[in-house]
């Protein structure tokens, strides 16, 4: 039998505790778009849990591949470098495992386009004379 999947929405994280409240909302869509998949969140600083960690837990319950779904808009030196190296010495620790990296959230058109569509919605009946 194939073993389990999960999916990790990773943010750069932060000290204000409402910050992580439309991040878990997201979780919790993700959750109920794909019942019985485990969702995680996971934080490079200042918030826990770390991705190590939650990849390390996400073994131990023998998951055997992870989507790891970078939460930025902007692709910054986090984004480009430092996510791929992590990602890639998590890889090496645990060969078992079938991490998989996706593109940031902010580089993915159907978000950009969502995001667009949102801004002007309503707009235009503003503008009618």
């Amino acid at each position: 039998m194939k073993p389990p999947s999960a999916l990790i929405l990773f943010a750069h994280g932060s000290r204000d505790p409402q910050w992580h409240h439309p991040l878990l909302a997201i979780a919790e869509r993700a959750r109920l778009c794909a019942p019985g998949l485990t969702v995680r969140c996971a934080y490079l600083e200042l918030t826990e849990p770390d991705l190590p960690s939650t990849v390390q837990a996400l073994a131990a319950e023998g998951v055997g591949h992870i989507r790891i779904v970078p939460m930025f808009l902007g692709v910054g030196r986090h984004a480009r470098e430092d996510l791929p190296a992590l990602v890639q010495a998590l890889q090496t620790s645990h060969p078992q495992l079938q991490l998989e990296l996706l593109s940031p959230v902010g580089e993915q058109q159907a978000i950009q386009l969502l995001m667009a569509q949102w801004a002007v919605d309503g707009l235009e009946s503003i503008n009618q004379p």
